[in-house]
């Protein structure tokens, strides 16, 4: 059964978050059913870009691959590229 907030497309899969900035640490905190999003904490606040470069550095290191942002960087629900991995492989690595 497919995760709401994990899609595969042609360039890798689409991981859909819901960002805390300003978090004590960084982490995923689990699934919010009710936006279909991924949660995840980030320590870096929300201005000038940081937490949306901590989220790219976050995932980046936790899934091993080239991650870029291609929706909602100035919202906390942000569509995260994952290159070159599917669906799969990112729910997996993410331990889902």
């Amino acid at each position: 059964m497919g995760a709401k907030f994990l899609k595969d497309t042609k360039g890798g899969a689409l991981l859909l978050i819901y960002v805390q900035p300003k978090a004590k640490k960084n982490g995923i905190e689990g699934v919010d059913e009710w936006r279909g999003r991924l949660k995840v904490r980030i320590q870096a606040p929300p201005v000038e870009g940081k937490a949306n470069k901590e989220v790219v550095k976050f995932f980046s290191k936790l899934l091993g691959a080239d991650v870029e942002i291609v929706g909602g960087e100035t919202s906390r629900e942000k569509t995260l590229l994952i290159r070159g991995l599917s669906a799969e492989e990112v729910r997996k690595k993410l331990g889902l």
